[in-house]
């Protein structure tokens, strides 16, 4: 009687357990969208972070080539037209937000501010291949537009 009893407890444990374990296994986990991570602009001259947050992208400068002015002092956000923003120094600037992943590697609903001209931008983002950005800022249409390429930067280790 003893044993029997023993085997039900040990059949009973056994199955919660495998019950529990099924139903509080983690999620699979998400497949990171290829738009993140690190990318050069086409001029050299900056790199941007692209970010998820949400269901959304945003991208902040993270380098510069020439990060400070020819006095040594950080290069600021200084053709911004809000004049309480001037000072503001431009590496850790989000430049670009708000874009939403409409599937075949096109990225629309975003902005983007060019901090040479203090202007911004409605901008479409598409990816040509896993490595390649097509960045298009435009004003009304996007056929009034210009579009720079952009490369992913993968840092060695």
């Amino acid at each position: 009687m003893k044993k029997i009893n023993y085997l039900r407890a040990l059949i009973l444990m056994a199955s919660i357990g495998s019950v529990l374990a099924f139903t509080i296994a983690p999620d699979e986990p998400k497949v990171q969208n290829k738009i993140i991570g690190l990318w050069e602009v086409g001029s050299g001259k900056a790199r941007v972070k692209i970010v998820s947050y949400g269901e959304k992208f945003a991208g902040r400068l993270v380098w510069l080539k020439e990060p400070t002015y020819p006095d040594g002092t950080v290069k600021v956000d200084k053709n911004n037209q809000d004049e309480s923003k001037r000072t503001v120094p431009l590496l850790g600037y989000t430049n670009l937000i708000g874009f939403v992943d409409k599937g075949n590697s096109k990225y629309e609903e975003g902005t983007i501010y060019d901090p040479e001209n203090g202007n911004t931008y409605n901008c479409v983002i598409t990816m040509t291949d896993d490595n390649t950005l097509e960045v298009r800022g435009y004003i009304g249409v996007s056929l009034f537009g210009r579009t720079d390429l952009w490369k992913r930067v993968i840092l060695k280790k």
